[in-house]
């Protein structure tokens, strides 16, 4: 599981009949800077399904692998990576970290 944040979305107009209806948003993985104090990205992007409604610019939760079809919502997609929570804070060594 991984820190992203939704840099964008992904329409495809032709896919496999399981993967119709489901919201395709590009993701950008973060990491934690060298203080502990920020978050910054790692430099790649890749597509998740969204399983919670999450938007734009917010920061989420992304598992990838066999954990991304283990939802109730995509046990049967053939998905790798899935949005799984929306990120509220993240907190470090008691001090808050800057989204």
């Amino acid at each position: 599981m991984f820190v992203a944040k939704i840099v964008g979305s992904l329409v495809s107009t032709q896919k496999v009949d399981s993967m119709v209806g489901q919201k395709l948003l590009v993701v950008e993985p973060f990491r934690l800077d060298e203080e502990h104090t920020a978050m910054k990205t790692t430099g790649r992007s890749l597509v998740a399904v969204d399983t919670v409604g999450a938007g734009e610019n917010e920061f989420v939760l992304v598992v990838q692998g066999s954990s991304a079809r283990q939802t109730p919502e995509t046990k049967s997609l053939p998905v790798d990576a899935t949005i799984i929570g929306i990120v509220d804070s993240i907190h470090v060594e008691k001090r808050k970290v800057i989204l």
